[in-house]
């Protein structure tokens, strides 16, 4: 199983960047994916999770209204729009992929993981 993240970068403030995760090796259909980021010094948490049908997703309270999760099941790929970023957004980005049944949400273990991607934002 491999998932690759891509479309990091460096970014300013009030900018955007779309997070691509392309997933290989699985039936991609059968997961629900999140995206999880981890700052420097900090632990590392959901920030968004999308079910296998994209019909419920999940967002951390401090992405409400600026982030986008969703997925293209066709072509295997899960992706992130985030807009208005600030520089608390900072940190390298991740996908994971779950075959668990449960809702979407914190709290869950994942079963895959991506190797990340760094996003940037300058103030």
């Amino acid at each position: 199983v491999q998932l690759v993240e891509s479309g990091g970068g460096l970014v300013q403030a009030g900018g955007s960047l779309r997070l691509s995760c392309a997933a290989s090796g699985l039936t991609f259909s059968w997961y629900a994916m999140g995206w999880f980021r981890q700052a420097p010094g900090k632990e590392r948490e959901l920030v968004a999770a999308i079910s296998w049908s994209g019909g419920n997703t999940y967002y951390v309270d401090v992405v409400k209204g600026r982030f986008t999760i969703s997925r293209d099941n066709a072509k295997n790929t899960v992706y992130l729009q985030m807009n208005s970023l600030k520089p608390e957004d900072t940190a390298v980005y991740y996908c994971a992929a779950d075959m668990s049944q449960s809702p979407v949400g914190p709290g869950k273990e994942y079963d895959y993981w991506g190797q990340g991607t760094q996003v940037t934002v300058s103030s």
